[in-house]
C-alpha cells in the first residue's frame, strides 16, 4: 500500500455513460444521440481517453432502464432510455486501443461468476492485458423478476447481504482466473501435447451463495487476475472495497470527507487482513468544465433547466474550469486517494475538456504521466501480478 501514495502521478479515469452524466446532455449541439448504439461512438470515446493518456475507462451498466428513481423505473421520455452491454462493448472496442484500461461494469447479483470470469477473462486476452471489471449489487426488485430465481425483500440487511455475496463472487472470480497455472497450455505439436492436465485445477469453491466446481474453460489471463473495483457509499461497501477490490470508488464530497472515507476502508482492510495490499481509492466526481467558469455554470444551469430541474447525483459536482478542478484533485491527494474517476457530464464535451483540459493542465504541474509506461492495467496501477493460488512452489 506504501507504494501507491509514494507515487507523484496522478491516475484519472473516466466514467462513461451513454450521451454524458447529466439526463439532458443528449439535447447538447455537439451530442451524437443518433449513434449512441454504435461501435463507432464507443470506438471515438475510448480513443479520447486513449489520448490524453488516462488509466482506464468505465462502462455503465445496468438490468433496468435508466430511471431518474433509483429503486424503480420511470416514464419519462425526454431522457435516454436503452444502452448496450458493457462487456461486449468493452471487448469490441479494446482492440481498437492499446494502452488505456477497459472496465466495464456487471450486475453481480443476478449473473453467475462462472461466465463472467470467462467473458472478463476473454477481455483480457483480447486486449493483451488491459481488462478489469466493476461489481455491482442490485437490490431492486423489478430487475429479480427479470430473472425469476430469487425474490429480494427490502430491510436493513438487505445490502450488507448483498455484498457479502459479491465478496463471495469476487473469490470465485480470482479463483477460476487462477484455476490454469500459467503455463498450463504445451502447445507442442511434435508431442502432439496442447495443454499439461495436472496444471488444471478444480477450486471447488462451497460457500452460502455459490457452490463451483471448476477449472475454467479459459487459459489464465494475462494479467493472472483482471483488476476488480466497486463504488461505495457507505460501511457496506467500504467491506467490499477492503476485502475484495483492488481499486474502490467512493464518493466524498470535500477533503475532510475523503479522508475519513479512506481511514474506513483502510481499517477496513487490516480487519479483513489485507493491511498490506494495495488497494487504489478513487474519489468520483461529476465534472463540467470550460474554459471560463462562468461559462461552465452556464450550460450546467443550462441542462438543468432543460431536465426539468436541478440533477441529483452521488458525486460532487465540480462546475469551473480544468485549471480549478486540478487544484481540488491536488488537494483533495493529501486526503489519501490515489486516483479519480471523472464522469463527464455532457459527452463529447466534458470528456474532452478532461484529456484536452486537465490532462495537460496536470502535466504542467508534474502531476500526471507524459506518456504510457506499462502495457498493461495492472502496470499502469502498479499493482503487480498476483501468484496463482495453485501452482507449486
Amino acid at each position: 500500500m506504501a507504494g501507491l501514495h509514494a507515487e507523484t502521478s496522478l491516475h484519472l479515469a473516466a466514467a462513461l455513460d451513454g450521451a454524458g452524466w447529466h439526463p439532458a446532455a443528449w439535447r447538447e449541439p455537439d451530442a451524437r444521440p443518433g449513434d449512441l448504439l454504435t461501435a463507432g461512438y464507443w470506438a471515438a470515446l475510448v480513443a479520447e481517453c486513449e489520448d490524453g493518456l488516462l488509466d482506464f475507462a468505465t462502462f455503465e451498466d445496468s438490468l433496468s432502464l435508466q430511471s431518474t428513481d433509483p429503486d424503480r423505473p420511470d416514464q419519462r421520455i425526454d431522457q435516454v432510455r436503452g444502452r448496450l452491454d458493457a462487456v461486449l462493448v468493452a471487448a469490441r472496442v479494446g482492440p481498437l486501443t492499446r494502452h488505456v484500461g477497459l472496465i466495464p461494469t456487471a450486475i453481480v447479483t443476478h449473473t453467475e461468476p462462472f461466465h463472467l470470469s470467462k467473458a472478463i477473462a476473454t477481455l483480457d486476452w483480447v486486449t493483451s492485458g488491459r481488462a478489469g471489471v466493476r461489481v455491482k449489487v442490485s437490490p431492486r426488485q423489478d430487475e429479480a423478476a427479470h430473472f425469476g430465481r430469487r425474490s429480494l425483500s427490502a430491510g436493513p440487511g438487505l445490502v450488507d447481504d448483498l455484498m457479502h455475496e459479491a465478496a463471495d463472487y469476487v473469490e470465485v472470480l480470482r479463483r477460476l482466473w487462477d484455476s490454469w497455472e500459467d503455463d498450463a497450455e504445451i502447445r507442442d505439436t511434435a508431442a502432439g501435447k496442447f495443454v499439461d492436465i495436472a496444471k488444471l485445477h478444480y477450486i471447488d469453491f462451497e460457500g452460502r451463495w455459490f457452490r463451483v466446481k471448476g477449472p475454467s474453460i479459459t487459459p489464465r489471463p494475462p494479467q493472472g487476475q483482471p483488476v476488480v473495483t466497486a463504488l461505495a457509499h457507505s460501511a457496506p461497501g467500504y467491506s467490499l472495497l477492503a476485502r475484495s477490490s483492488d481499486v474502490g470508488f467512493v464518493t466524498p464530497h470535500d477533503r475532510s470527507h475523503a479522508a475519513g472515507i479512506v481511514s474506513q476502508v483502510r481499517a477496513a482492510q487490516a480487519a479483513a487482513g489485507r493491511a498490506d495490499a494495495p488497494v487504489h481509492i478513487f474519489a468520483d466526481l461529476l465534472v463540467y468544465l470550460d474554459d471560463d467558469a462562468n461559462r461552465a455554470a452556464a450550460r450546467k444551469a443550462r441542462l438543468d433547466d432543460l431536465a426539468g430541474g436541478p440533477q441529483a447525483s452521488d458525486a460532487l459536482a465540480v462546475t469551473g474550469t480544468p485549471a480549478q478542478l486540478a487544484d481540488l484533485l491536488l488537494d483533495w491527494r493529501s486526503a489519501g486517494l490515489t486516483g479519480f474517476r471523472l464522469r463527464p457530464a455532457a459527452i463529447p464535451h466534458d470528456l474532452r475538456q478532461v484529456t484536452r483540459g486537465l490532462v495537460p493542465e496536470l502535466q504542467r504541474r508534474a502531476a500526471f504521466r507524459s506518456e504510457y509506461r506499462s502495457s498493461s492495467l495492472r502496470g499502469l496501477l502498479g499493482l503487480p501480478k498476483p501468484v496463482n493460488r495453485y501452482a507449486a512452489a
